[in-house]
């Protein structure tokens, strides 16, 4: 005889990612029937409506101190509420920069180059809808890092990336560019999710168990058979290693990067980040933990290739979008030092580089959006050439970021690269200290190229232009630079806020 048991269901504590998946729906019904003119403000404001709201709710969750929710397949500890706030407040810079229309492509059914495409353009039709898809991704992304059973997991993978996988397609020009991104990105997508699902199989064989804690209980007892947990790490890990973009399953990164809406870049480089990294931190601190040497050789190979590669290719890039692409390639072996250290000074920088590297991420492509000609967007690094004589204020926001993104002194990046570097010595992983080190020298090396591009070069005749930011372009670039700034020059309170509430509880 089956016995069925009715969920129980914390709603309090489950209240941040309810709400936006709340707002996510209402979203929905807007596009079903609110007419036409009114629906790009009413989206705009439901989406950061229920943002803000979340992180209201986040605070009072974190008030409540750590528990568990939805029959224990939640955890919301320390370190996943700070995860969570992390992608709440990135989302919200990111929806100030998705709110500017001109990123997106006016009619997303319609056939690029076709009759009926130059109609709604003409028309000036405007796609709303991503939107709710925003926010269905929020709602994937806050779940990921605070699934504690491998089904939920899974779940909150999906949600997170569907919707991204659509926006990937939407770019307003070069959309056949923008369509193949998607497509590049929904079938390495899917491959990934595959890999995922047979990690939990062969997990599940091992432990006969999908929560993390029972998992762990499994690895303390040595019950099971060491080949299965060996092959589920391995596939596991393929998967959440897809959604970093590490070395060698970043195949997907530039061309994605490049091809979609740059607001969707900006959203998607910065918060898939937090989301997959918060997943990953949890799983090899909470779940294989005991399982330390089986898994660390491989993740200090795959960290130190992916160091090495980034910061070599992105030298040879010529685009713009595909530089930063593969510095944030760069930037996931860094954040793997962290996965790898297993200490409470890893978790703590690995928080701490997530949120100021998102930051920096969606201020950079923000000024990216403003460089443009008749076409559209400039992202030929060559035709940036003399912008900060055309647009100082921009260059030097944009030279802002990348001197972040290389480490440099007064930025939040010298802060958070120090503090990841000292967890991998504190651990003893010097391979990953001096790779690392080395890494951010030739990482810097592109960085000060394009400043010097930008500052010590006459400026080209070509069309390029600087296009004055529209207000919520604005407040990204705005937001972006303060937080960077303020959070190199002093960054204790955050750090300290960090260490003393950042813990995962099995």
């Amino acid at each position: 005889m089956i016995n069925f048991y009715s969920p129980t269901l914390e709603y309090s504590l489950l209240a941040p990612i309810l709400i936006v998946l709340g707002g996510a729906l209402i979203g929905v019904l807007i596009e079903a029937f609110a007419p036409a003119a009114s629906r790009t403000r009413s989206q705009l404001f439901i989406t950061l409506t229920s943002l803000v709201l979340s992180l209201a709710a986040l605070i009072k969750v974190r008030n409540e101190g750590s528990a568990s929710a939805a029959m224990e397949s939640v955890t919301f500890d320390g370190a996943g509420v700070l995860l969570q706030a992390s992608i709440l407040v990135l989302a919200i810079i990111s929806v100030f920069l998705l709110a500017d229309q001109e990123n997106f492509t006016a009619l997303a059914a319609a056939l690029p180059g076709s009759e009926q495409e130059r109609d709604s353009l003409r028309q000036d039709l405007k796609v709303t809808e991503i939107y709710p898809l925003t926010l269905f991704a929020v709602a994937g992304m806050m779940l990921f890092p605070v699934a504690t059973d491998l089904i939920t997991l899974f779940v909150a993978l999906e949600v997170l990336s569907l919707p991204l996988y659509i926006l990937a397609g939407l770019s307003r020009r070069r959309r056949l560019m923008s369509q193949e991104s998607a497509l590049k990105y929904f079938l390495l997508g899917a491959f990934s999710s595959a890999f995922f699902l047979m990690g939990i199989a062969y997990l599940y064989g091992y432990s006969s168990s999908v929560s993390l804690s029972g998992i762990h209980a499994a690895v303390v007892g040595g019950s099971g058979n060491d080949i299965y947990l060996l092959l589920g790490i391995a596939f596991l890990s393929v998967g959440l290693l897809f959604k970093v973009g590490a070395v060698p399953f970043h195949a997907w990164t530039p061309d994605v990067y490049q091809g979609a809406p740059t607001a969707v870049t900006a959203f998607m480089a910065a918060a898939t980040k937090v989301a997959a990294f918060g997943a990953m931190l949890r799983i090899f601190y909470v779940c294989f933990a005991e399982a330390y040497w089986q898994w660390r050789p491989a993740l200090i190979a795959i960290a130190l290739v992916t160091m090495a590669f980034g910061s070599l290719v992105a030298i040879a890039q010529k685009d713009v979008k595909r530089m930063l692409a593969y510095s944030s390639i760069a930037h996931a072996g860094f954040l793997l030092a962290g996965v790898i250290s297993l200490n409470k000074s890893g978790l703590d920088a690995t928080i701490f580089y997530l949120f100021v590297y998102g930051v920096a991420t969606v201020g950079a492509f923000a000024i990216v959006t403003l460089v443009r000609d008749s076409a559209g967007e400039v992202t030929d690094l060559n035709r940036w050439s003399g912008l900060g004589k055309r647009s100082p204020w921009v260059a030097t926001a944009f030279a802002g970021f990348l001197l972040a993104f290389a480490g440099i002194p007064l930025t939040s990046g010298f802060i958070g690269k120090f503090a990841i570097f000292s967890a991998a010595y504190e651990s003893g992983s010097t391979a990953i200290l001096i790779t690392g080190v080395l890494a951010s020298a030739i990482a810097a090396f592109f960085y000060i190229r394009v400043i010097v591009l930008m500052f010590f070069k006459d400026p080209i005749e070509d069309g390029t232009t600087v296009v004055i930011p529209s207000l919520f372009t604005q407040v990204a670039i705005t937001i972006s630079t303060v937080i960077t700034f303020a959070l190199g020059i002093y960054p204790t309170p955050l750090i300290n806020f960090i260490q003393s509430t950042a813990q995962f509880i099995r």
